[in-house]
């Protein structure tokens, strides 16, 4: 996501970031670049004009001209009228209430409403601690309830039967009633898309949304419309006291217009972001770390989290121990480490949230070419016997030759992986002595993105 937008400012961030006066025509630069990128990005008119301007007005204020870094003053300024656009800090679903607490789910058809529902519901029960029921009101488009059952089940979520031939406000009804026997703390409640915004759908939700009186009325977006998502979720918040929208399909929207006029368009925040088809890829909505990956400064606080969450503690504890007492980064090591970085998204996910990246691959490397590249790398390893994972010094022509076949690949592709673990393991060997990561940093030194320095 942003992509194409980050790209662009961060080349303005590049070019003003060591301008020493800031004068009427260097802004006007300035902004020319950043309106044209917001522009591109399928960013609404009405909201880039606005947006130019308050940064033309803090730019040529008082607080530029008391600065002593001009350039990086304006880059703050852009940064905090990014955050301010999206809404200025986290916010949050309002779970304190009377359980079974009622999130209604409303968006058009083909948003991923479903899936989304299944998604909030494991992201409370993982994080909120929360018991979570899910119920289906969409009597209309085929199979829609038995999606959201085997969603559910997959995600250990109960589930209350409908079916199609029921009323949904009925089913909404019913379903409380379930939620409140069994002590269900949140209920999430999908209902009926349609391709587009009618009458008939707009009365609908509005009588399930009598009937349940929800703590959160959420509109799920596809980003990928851009504009478009826009306008239905002005309508829907029209007819619906919306309290928060989620944007799905961010992986595959480039430009990020959604995310930077939604919030102008209904006043309500965003509040989580669809990463990824898998349950799991699912992350609440900063605004602060947006801005920053946006103007190509990474989002660290972000990938911390994504760390502590989706890697394998006990495995890194076990290593960090083999580390410290000397003993050799093997085979089996660097295939545990290939693969927690598949579960977080792969090298183009490292990128995105890395400083000075802008989460750009390399050219002409595709997303799907990398994590292609990291499966490549995993039957290699998978192909070697347990005493060769262990001891790769032992493999020879002959066993190179095996390895290859046995994994589908050429020997020189065996070849790279065995010259890369040799160099993995000199830097794993600086990392386990003390002072390893200040030491393997001064080494790299030159080698790094900006931003990355050795303390």
């Amino acid at each position: 996501m942003f992509e194409n937008l980050s790209s662009r400012l961060t080349q303005v961030v590049r070019q003003i970031r060591g301008t020493a006066r800031i004068s009427e025509e260097n802004i006007g630069d300035t902004l020319r670049e950043v309106r044209q990128a917001l522009l591109e990005a399928d960013v609404a008119l009405l909201v880039v004009k606005e947006f130019v301007e308050h940064v033309k007005q803090r730019a040529l204020g008082q607080e530029i001209n008391a600065s002593l870094t001009p350039g990086q003053a304006v880059i703050k300024i852009v940064h905090d009228e990014l955050v301010k656009l999206m809404g200025n800090s986290r916010a949050t679903l309002n779970l304190v209430q009377r359980p079974p607490v009622v999130i209604l789910m409303a968006g058009l058809q083909g948003a991923g409403k479903t899936t989304t529902v299944a998604k909030l519901g494991r992201w409370l029960q993982a994080n909120g601690k929360k018991s979570i029921m899910t119920v289906s009101c969409d009597i209309y488009r085929p199979a829609a309830i038995e999606q959201l059952r085997v969603l559910s089940a997959e995600n250990n979520l109960q589930f209350y039967p409908s079916d199609a031939g029921q009323n949904p406000v009925e089913i909404a009804r019913q379903a409380l009633v379930q939620a409140e026997k069994k002590l269900i703390e949140v209920l999430i409640v999908d209902s009926a898309g349609r391709l587009h915004v009618d009458e008939q759908m707009m009365e609908e939700i509005k009588q399930i949304h009598a009937a349940l009186n929800p703590a959160n009325t959420l509109f799920v977006a596809d980003s990928m419309l851009g504009q478009d998502a826009v306008k239905s979720a002005a309508a829907f918040n029209n007819a619906l006291p919306l309290t928060g929208v989620i944007l799905t399909k961010t992986d595959g929207d480039a430009r990020g217009g959604a995310a930077l006029s939604i919030r102008h368009a209904t006043g309500k925040p965003i509040l989580f972001l669809g990463t990824g088809e898998r349950a799991t890829e699912f992350t609440e909505f900063h605004p602060e770390r947006i801005a920053s990956r946006i103007l190509g400064m990474g989002d660290m606080l972000s990938l911390i989290e994504e760390i502590q969450q989706k890697t394998d503690k006990d495995k890194a504890e076990k290593l960090a121990t083999k580390l410290k007492k000397g003993k050799r980064f093997d085979m089996e090591d660097l295939r545990d480490q290939l693969q927690q970085m598949k579960s977080m998204g792969g090298i183009a996910g490292l990128m995105d949230k890395l400083p000075g990246m802008g989460g750009k691959l390399p050219a002409g490397v595709t997303e799907q070419m990398q994590n292609q590249q990291l499966n490549r790398l995993e039957a290699i390893i998978n192909s070697m016997t347990p005493q060769e994972r262990k001891f790769p010094d032992l493999i020879n022509g002959s066993r190179k030759k095996r390895i290859a076949n046995g994994s589908g690949n050429q020997i020189v592709d065996v070849n790279r992986l065995l010259k890369q673990h040799k160099q993995m393991q000199k830097m794993m060997k600086t990392l386990g002595k003390k002072g390893g990561m200040q030491n393997l940093m001064r080494g790299m030194s030159g080698k790094l993105p900006p931003g990355f320095r050795p303390q």
